[in-house]
């Protein structure tokens, strides 16, 4: 048996696969202590946990620590003359015109941040070493009377020569074993000063915190019998055994949303479909992802409440447009979705849990487009009364009537979801139109079809229990570690011969990580070297072909860096340009030797009957049945609602629906006149 269990804002859930048989779940998380509602998911499902071979986790509490400040009490150590470099970040505003523009605030303030009298040049040369005396005299005391759990080092340099960072370690340990210590060299080997010391802070913030999660998580486990093997989720797609998470917990932060597109991308390829456009839509946001050829696309730097962490993770981008997003009215007296949102407590108002302002939920409710007494497979009680009460004042406001009013929200949502995938697919270079569009999450079927039309998208691949991809990307995930290194190498002769050194050195050092983890079965690895032109300031991702390695020439490496950058700039290499490659990526994969099967939940089932419904301005009927009621082959045309236990999928006029022989509902756009 395996079990994935992934807690999200608003809901926790659960997918168990067992013989061909799948069991699917949700409860409502409980942001207080995430670690109960993931374990009252397990409890609710009766699954007998001793006979649970793999249990793959999920969780939101490495961001939440971040964005609610609730981190651990953490202390900065950095080269003497550079204290200040977390508060003076970059010179760049994100928002130019904001007269108020303050720069976010670090998670260290100035008072923990302490210097070190040392210095290691760019070439890894040491012109002063480290003074361990003054250490023990000065720093020591300082980290010992400010109560500190963890420290973030940083010493300028260091990705090039840490030999000072690691010398800094062993002595705080000696003296304060309790501290866990943090270092730069550890967490990302890349130049660039502030993100190399913003994500080495962040990842000492997060974890003692996921250090005590999961120690409690596994520890009730344990009590209740599971003996089985229990791995976390990681931001770049894969999953790393419990236990190594210990030094890894940075790369837990939006590990929610990454597992959900590696969910949708395999349960997508099983029907022939591996270029495809991730949407999910939950109860606080929207995740929208590129994935060709099956692979996600992977990005170097994302932020986090505006602070930037450098590591390899899923370019996911996310817009506050989720089930749970308030609807509202500006200054303007323009109608707004967003960004904030009801989450899981109070929910929105139809939950009647204390909420007062509308969200997208009741404006489905009110257009028809949920079906209240099957909401989470009719196991919640929502009321349609009290989502039309919450409506009218924004129906009142703009003299609509509560359908028109709740449909206009839903265009809202819809244009914000564009917006959001047109950054991450016309602005890299990628046409939508080629891709298909995978939506999931609990509301992600329910805007599919008009999200997809606005893109000029044709078809849409609906996987089965689509509320839940997110948990069964848990479990359809393989084990993954990066490692990243800056190595600045000129574009000349002498470049293959250094790249090939590289990898050699970045594959022995994958290696022994692996077998360290355990993991060593059909090891698979990937090399990227980050490029750009001499002068430019940022970089293109260039994959190097590992059998391509042994016969690569300057030529070839420019050839390879052209192509890339003609796709995200659409302008070339010049010939009379020079190339430097700055960094590069080492990616170290354990596959699953066997891939989890997502089925349709076939004991879901509702009366099949028709309703009515208020849909891009019109109110049409339509039918309303089961997912699992639709025929393998069969073809059904809009409008019509599709219901499972997880989630609700809207066919809209225009468009057909089948379902194919891997439980998969196709939309097909026909035409207006369809």
């Amino acid at each position: 048996m395996r079990v994935g269990v992934e807690v999200g804002g608003t809901f926790t859930d659960l997918v168990a696969i067992s013989d061909g048989g799948v069991r699917v779940l949700k409860v409502p998380s409980t942001p207080h202590s995430p670690d109960e509602g993931a374990f009252n998911a397990l409890v609710e499902s009766d699954l007998p946990l001793d006979q649970i071979e793999d249990l793959a986790h999920g969780s939101t509490v490495a961001t939440n620590a971040v964005l609610e400040r609730k981190g651990s009490r953490t202390a900065f150590v950095t080269t003497a003359g550079f204290r200040d470099i977390l508060a003076l970040q970059r010179h760049g505003r994100s928002r130019i015109y904001d007269l108020e523009y303050q720069k976010p605030i670090p998670v260290v303030d100035r008072a923990s941040s302490f210097e070190v009298r040392e210095r290691v040049l760019a070439d890894g040369s040491v012109v002063e070493s480290l003074d361990e005396l003054a250490v023990e005299r000065e720093l020591i005391p300082q980290l010992h009377q400010g109560e500190y759990q963890a420290v973030a080092v940083c010493l300028i340099n260091a990705y090039v020569n840490p030999v000072h960072e690691q010398a800094l370690k062993r002595i705080i340990q000696r003296h304060l074993p309790h501290l866990y210590v943090a270092l730069s060299s550890d967490i990302t080997r890349e130049f660039r000063e502030f993100e190399r010391a913003s994500t080495t802070t962040l990842s000492a913030y997060v974890q003692p915190v996921i250090d005590r999660y999961l120690q409690r998580f596994s520890e009730r486990l344990k009590e209740s019998g599971f003996r089985g093997r229990f791995s976390v989720m990681q931001s770049n797609g894969g999953r790393l055994p419990g236990e190594a998470m210990r030094d890894s917990a940075v790369t837990a932060l939006l590990s929610g949303p990454a597992a959900g597109v590696m969910g949708a991308a395999r349960q997508a390829a099983r029907s022939g479909y591996r270029n495809i456009i991730t949407l999910d839509i939950g109860g606080t946001s929207t995740d929208v992802c590129v994935v060709n050829d099956g692979q996600p696309q992977l990005t170097n730097e994302f932020l986090i409440d505006g602070l930037p962490v450098r590591i390899p993770v899923i370019d996911i981008n996310t817009v506050g447009a989720g089930g749970g997003s308030i609807i509202w009215v500006d200054d303007g007296g323009m109608l707004r979705v967003g960004p904030q949102s009801a989450g899981a407590d109070p929910g929105p108002v139809c939950y009647n849990r204390g909420g007062i302002q509308p969200t997208i939920t009741d404006a489905h409710l009110v257009r028809g487009t949920i079906y209240p007494e099957a909401f989470l497979g009719g196991r919640m009680a929502i009321s349609e009364a009290a989502a039309r009460k919450a409506l009218e004042p924004i129906a009142q406001h703009f003299g609509m009537s509560l359908e028109e009013a709740a449909d206009s929200a839903v265009q809202v949502a819809n244009a914000n979801i564009v917006r959001a995938i047109q950054l991450i697919s016309t602005e890299r270079g990628y046409d939508p139109r080629d891709y298909v569009l995978v939506p999931y999450g609990g509301a992600g079927p329910l805007h599919a079809a008009s999200v997809a039309r606005d893109l000029g998208i044709t078809t849409v691949v609906v996987p089965p229990n689509s509320g839940v991809i997110s948990a069964y990307g848990l479990l359809a995930s393989d084990f993954v570690q990066f490692e990243s290194l800056t190595r600045r190498i000129c574009v000349e002769e002498t470049a293959p011969a250094i790249v090939r050194s590289v990898y050699h050195e970045m594959r022995e050092r994958a290696l022994s990580r692996a077998q360290n983890m355990g993991l060593s079965d059909n090891l698979q690895f990937s090399f990227v070297a980050e490029m750009r032109f001499v002068g430019q300031a940022f970089e293109v991702s260039v994959e190097l072909d590992e059998e391509e390695l042994s016969t690569l020439t300057p030529a070839r490496l420019r050839e390879l860096f052209g192509a890339a950058h003609q796709r995200v700039y659409f302008f070339g290499a010049a010939l009379d340009k020079a190339v430097e490659i700055v960094s590069f990526r080492m990616g170290l994969t354990s596959p699953l030797k066997e891939m989890p099967v997502l089925r349709e939940s076939a004991e879901f089932h509702v009366p099949e009957r028709e309703i009515e419904m208020f849909d891009a301005r019109v109110r049409r009927r339509g039918r309303l049945m089961s997912r699992s009621a639709l025929v393998q082959g069969a073809r059904i045309s809009g409008p019509a609602l599709l219901l499972d236990p997880t989630s609700t999928l809207l066919v809209p006029s225009g468009w057909t629906a089948e379902r194919d022989g891997n439980d998969n509902v196709i939309l097909q756009w026909r035409g207006d006149n369809a």
